[in-house]
């Protein structure tokens, strides 16, 4: 389907988009094409005699998701976060619209590209790969299926009339757009055996650890998201940052299922901390967490990370994701104690209606006072305003 958006094309390169050097070679996509977290490598998927033939990009139709997400599963860049699923959770979550693209050659798919339109009457108009997520972009098997998505997804931002496209990648993808360098993530592999992790973590930081397990803390795997809600809205109230509205989480957990877990921390039967983590592949990632005020004292969210390591290493799972921080941050610090190295990520940007890259994010000195004031509203009041407000910012 394809809302009139998008046309076949079967063009060559064009200024501004990335180059490999041997353009001679674009079409013959190889395992070396691209590193593992750049764009190419899935060249299983490319038959060598739809090669030659005119590419079409289209947007994702319910019967072909399994498609879609089997091309997302083989390919070495693929994240949780290009998965189909997310098109629903946008929609279900934010009443925000998702514009997921894939290019193919005579049936066989070629790349993906998933896209969110976020629409916001405080924070403007953007399409973005992809809201709410941490990573996201183009995962293509080769340079023209590569480009046939970035001149798409061009195309898509002028005719929304959007401020601005955004890429969220793992590695520079296109280097003649300007870039955001405020992002790092984290990941680091996993031991099989928990005490070797437990003994990998550096001496202060696996202190916390210790103090958690000392307190008599007990996790427990969350039947429905009550606590966990309650939980992370107190402490994002506490940050300054306007809560995520409780059906998003409710999607993600339908959309998802058992590769979307909350785990909790307990004391005296009480909630201290909570996590939602997502699953992929043989990865772990802790992406939604918060704790109470009460669980400082007995480092009751050091215990809930590691909590989360434990129980993936006892599963079989070989990386820990920790996610994103904005560099030389308090969560940036606190992930760094854990043992692990920032890398950075590229947020790259095609400018439309906007001048300037935005600079939507709490370091802006723009934002500290509705900040502090934010920490002062009851938790019930900041549950009811936040969400609106959230659902804008992606």
């Amino acid at each position: 389907m394809t809302d009139g958006l998008l046309q076949p094309t079967n063009s060559p390169s064009q200024p501004g988009t990335p180059g490999r050097g041997d353009e001679s070679g674009a079409n013959d996509a190889s395992p070396d094409a691209r590193a593992p977290d750049g764009g190419f490598g899935v060249t299983a998927v490319v038959p060598a005699e739809t090669r030659v033939q005119p590419l079409e990009v289209r947007e994702l139709e319910a019967g072909i998701l399994g498609r879609w997400n089997d091309f997302v599963a083989r390919h070495p860049a693929g994240t949780f976060f290009h998965r189909a699923e997310w098109r629903t959770v946008l929609a279900r979550g934010f009443r925000q619209r998702g514009h997921y693209l894939y290019v193919e050659t005579a049936g066989t798919m070629r790349g993906v590209l998933p896209l969110g339109h976020l629409r916001s009457r405080l924070f403007g108009n953007a399409l973005i790969s992809t809201p709410f997520c941490v990573y996201g972009g183009i995962l293509a098997a080769d340079e023209q299926a590569h480009r046939a998505l970035e001149r798409a997804a061009c195309d898509l931002a002028r005719r929304l009339e959007v401020d601005y496209l955004e890429m969220r990648n793992r590695r520079r993808l296109h280097p003649a757009w300007p870039c955001k360098d405020l992002y790092v993530t984290f990941r680091k592999a996993l031991e099989p055996a928990p005490q070797a992790n437990l003994q990998a973590i550096p001496r202060k930081q696996r202190a916390m650890v210790r103090k958690g397990l000392q307190a008599g803390l007990r996790s427990e795997i969350e039947s429905d998201l009550a606590r966990f809600y309650r939980v992370y809205s107190e402490s994002v109230r506490d940050l300054g940052t306007p809560v995520l509205p409780r059906r998003y989480f409710e999607a993600l957990r339908e959309a998802f299922g058992e590769d979307c877990e909350v785990l909790s921390v307990y004391r005296d039967g009480s909630p201290l901390s909570s996590v939602m983590s997502f699953y992929w592949r043989d990865e772990v990632l802790p992406y939604y967490g918060g704790g109470t005020r009460e669980a400082r004292s007995v480092a009751g969210n050091d215990f809930m990370y590691w909590e989360v390591m434990r129980r993936a290493a006892e599963r079989g799972l070989r990386l820990f994701d920790y996610g994103r921080s904005k560099r030389e941050t308090g969560a940036y610090h606190f992930k760094r104690h854990w043992g692990f190295e920032p890398e950075p990520l590229f947020y790259e940007y095609h400018l439309v209606r906007a001048r300037a890259v935005p600079d939507i994010n709490p370091l802006n000195p723009r934002y500290r006072l509705f900040i502090e004031l934010w920490k002062r509203l009851p938790l019930r009041v900041s549950q009811w305003l936040g969400p609106p407000i959230a659902s804008g910012l992606g």
